[in-house]
């Protein structure tokens, strides 16, 4: 059970990491807060949905545009001299909006804010991944994710609760206010963070540099190309369980809001247990995003069918823990299996899919459940992302680049290395860790060579 429990937590046995993940805890509980209160505020001025929906789009919409010019600015320059801007920035900008509520200041007000807030978020992303991947090494990658999720799922049902909880006592302007001033942790942690400590990352070189370097890299990788689309498919269709959710307990399971919140609470565990699991598993391999894809995609299959409302949520929470699992090990995946100089602008790259399959996949699905029935919504959901899984799985097994390679090794190794040099640590005059590096791989002829000796097939 010890060994169990120190594979579990691996990654806090790192200080820099352990001084991050708390103040990681406050900075996504006073989100959530901030998201609750704000939407809160939206809903109550204007008395429309659609004004809501339209606030939710300023957030996320900023993603789509600039997303790849953040991850190529990460790629460039020191990460926590770009997280000391945005998250400053982003404290102000909770202020303003403390202040914009406080004052019921004019809606247009409000979506301007949340605009640029959309746009620190876009610059802010590719900047935590990067930052992150300093705080352990390598091989602990997939655990420090893993233990993000966590953090991540227990920081919503705590934001969550404590927002319900406290906005029909204190109201929306302290709810923002209390975000603003997590984000002095988060400060505080940055400032606190040892670089002697830290695993340095190459930067990119000038030749390296930009978008259309990064764009090229991306398209010229067809495994992290296949991954994405899967990404796609899955996150548009299986993961907008927030709308079939709700047309579930309305509709057929007849559970209304009380149904409602009961399935969201359920969700809501699933997901902590979820990370739990990914915590737990000691590679977080492609074999295990594919299983997973194919699991939770059947049971969305299935659930489409469930006859009461305890059923729905007998296959609702399983679905949870697979969808972190399987998020946790893609992460894990696209972080490893780049080039470090890359690092930001892929990670970009998956920010930009992630935006685009909610903005897709919400309407979409609730455009199913209105016209077919959520049931019904939710069959033909799940079949298509069975069969794009399937699809995925093939195309792996045929690629040249993944039938060779290792689950732990990485794609892009498969040609010569190009020399970049490492990210500069924080401070001077101190050495600074770097993790053990991982096999050069190279390929001439379709056979792997590891250091000039033969490569022995890892199974996955």
């Amino acid at each position: 059970m010890r060994a169990s429990a120190a594979t579990m937590f691996r990654a806090l046995t790192h200080a820099n990491y352990r001084r991050w993940a708390c103040a990681d805890v406050v900075s996504v509980t006073g989100a959530w807060m901030q998201n609750l209160a704000l939407n809160w505020f939206v809903l109550v001025k204007t008395g429309s949905p659609g004004m809501l929906g339209l606030s939710l789009l300023f957030q996320v919409l900023p993603s789509v545009v600039l997303s790849p010019f953040a991850g190529a600015l990460a790629d460039r320059w020191p990460t926590r001299r770009v997280l000391f801007v945005t998250q400053t920035l982003h404290g102000v900008l909770a202020l303003v909006l403390a202040g914009l509520a406080w004052a019921d200041g004019p809606l247009p007000a409000v979506y301007a804010t949340a605009l640029v807030g959309g746009v620190v978020t876009v610059f802010d992303g590719p900047a935590l991944g990067r930052f992150g991947s300093q705080l352990v090494p390598r091989e602990d990658l997939g655990n420090a994710l893993a233990l993000g999720s966590i953090i991540s799922s227990g920081g919503r049902v705590l934001g969550m609760g404590l927002a319900g909880a406290l906005v029909v006592v204190t109201g929306v302007p302290v709810l923002l206010l209390l975000n603003a001033l997590s984000f002095g942790a988060v400060l505080v942690a940055l400032a606190r963070v040892r670089p002697e400590g830290m695993f340095a990352l190459r930067t990119s070189t000038p030749e390296r540099s930009g978008v259309t370097a990064g764009l090229r890299y991306v398209l010229g990788h067809r495994p992290l190309v296949v991954l994405f689309l899967l990404s796609f498919v899955l996150s548009c269709l299986g993961r907008n369980y927030q709308v079939t959710m709700a047309a579930m307990s309305e509709g057929p399971l007849d559970g209304g809001p009380q149904g409602y919140g009961f399935l969201s609470v359920v969700f809501a565990a699933g997901t902590i247990v979820g990370g739990f699991v990914a915590a737990a598993c000691k590679q977080l391999t492609l074999r295990l995003v594919l299983v997973m894809a194919l699991v939770t995609s059947v049971l969305q299959l299935s659930s489409g069918s469930a006859p009461v409302l305890g059923a729905f949520a007998a296959y609702l929470f399983p679905i949870a823990v697979g969808a972190v699992v399987l998020d946790t090990a893609t992460s894990t995946r696209i972080q490893l299996d780049t080039d470090e100089d890359m690092r930001g602008r892929v990670l970009a790259a998956k920010s930009m899919v992630t935006a685009a399959s909610g903005a897709v996949g919400g309407p979409l699905l609730g455009w199913l459940s209105e016209f077919a029935g959520p049931g019904r919504a939710l069959e033909v959901a799940g079949l298509v992302t069975v069969l794009a899984t399937v699809v995925a799985w093939v195309l792996f097994a045929r690629s040249p680049q993944r039938r060779a390679l290792p689950a732990h090794a990485r794609w892009t190794h498969l040609v010569a290395p190009t020399s970049v040099p490492a990210e500069k640590p924080a401070a001077r005059g101190k050495a600074t860790r770097r993790p053990a590096r991982g096999p050069r791989w190279t390929g001439p002829g379709g056979r792997l060579t590891r250091r000039g000796r033969a490569a022995r097939p890892a199974r996955d």
